[in-house]
């Protein structure tokens, strides 16, 4: 099941099934969050509530405009935050990977550790915790580009690129019992030539904006996802496009293993908000010396997730604070 928050003509929120090109549109409830709260406490599922709950109005997905498929009414009760070097890539890619981490550990950098201990460790037997993935945070729910939007990148950074990525969306109950609603694809979006100074840069280069959805893919991820990323030129033509793997049959890590390290923390168990949890991507248009441009359109599309995410770029100036001593 495919569900997409949206608004119709008129401004208001709804949350339909998605259904080819047609929304079936859910009765009594005006967002995602609000459906997978009475999910939770009716102790039903998210899917089979929704269903339960549509009615016989139908729009068509041409017609409405996609929200991000998650959010919380406070921004601030929103974490975005991701796993990185999880995705093992293509055939040639894990050729190349696996000679690099051959060998001796201690002359590998520091990067080619955490992702030769992701290969050898992050997939343990069920029930069972395997080694801790890279992990960041991004920001709150703030920083979400729906569908059409926008992402704004700071006038300082150095690049803005695209990272194709597969995000799990959680709510937690009253209880502070993590619930993964589903999936969604994502464009977690960083500054790579920052990244590449130095990799003690990474959480400088995240830059605080991501783009997420449309569509929230209910249930369980395929072990393989197929999908494509593309950089569209301010004409609307294709300058750069390439294929990426995902699901678990593609990562060094399984999906359970990145959740056990991200809700090992209390913080992350506080009743009532809203997770949006990146799992890593092996493929970027700055790997083959890309640089995408301002008003240049990020397309990042898998077939499992129905429509594709398109974000323009776009260049904000630089608000610095001053800070004054009180």
């Amino acid at each position: 099941m495919l569900l997409v928050q949206f608004k119709n003509k008129e401004g208001a929120r709804h949350v339909g099934i998605l259904e080819n090109d047609t929304l079936r549109v859910i009765d009594g409830f005006t967002t995602t969050y609000a459906l997978a709260q009475a999910a939770i406490r009716s102790k039903q599922g998210l899917a089979a509530l929704a269903e339960a709950s549509a009615g016989s109005t139908k729009v068509a997905y041409a017609d409405v405009t996609p929200l991000a498929p998650l959010d919380h009414e406070d921004a601030a009760h929103t974490y975005v935050t991701g796993t990185g070097l999880t995705h093992l890539g293509s055939a040639d890619a894990r050729d190349a990977m696996h000679k690099k981490i051959g060998g001796d550990v201690e002359t590998l950098s520091d990067s080619m550790k955490m992702f030769r201990m992701g290969v050898e460790g992050g997939k343990p037997a069920a029930g069972e915790a395997g080694v801790q993935p890279e992990w960041f945070y991004k920001g709150d729910g703030s920083i979400v580009a729906a569908t059409n939007e926008a992402l704004a990148m700071p006038d300082f950074a150095l690049d803005g690129g695209e990272e194709p990525e597969i995000a799990g969306l959680y709510v937690i109950g009253d209880d502070g019992q993590p619930y993964r609603l589903g999936y969604a694809i994502g464009n977690e979006f960083s500054d790579h030539v920052t990244e590449r100074q130095n990799y003690l840069y990474l959480a400088h280069s995240k830059l605080r904006v991501c783009g997420v959805g449309p569509a929230l893919l209910v249930g369980e991820l395929p072990a393989h996802i197929d999908g494509v990323s593309r950089v569209l030129d301010t004409d609307g033509k294709v300058r750069w496009e390439k294929a990426f793997v995902s699901g678990e049959n593609n990562m060094s890590h399984t999906i359970a293993n990145l959740e056990h390290h991200h809700f090992k923390y209390q913080l992350f168990k506080r009743p009532g908000d809203v997770h949006v949890h990146f799992f890593g991507t092996a493929t970027l248009s700055f790997a083959d010396n890309i640089s995408v441009q301002r008003g240049e359109t990020f397309e990042v599309e898998a077939p499992a997730f129905g429509p594709a995410l398109r974000n323009k770029l776009t260049v904000v100036e630089t608000q610095v604070a001053q800070v004054k001593a009180l």
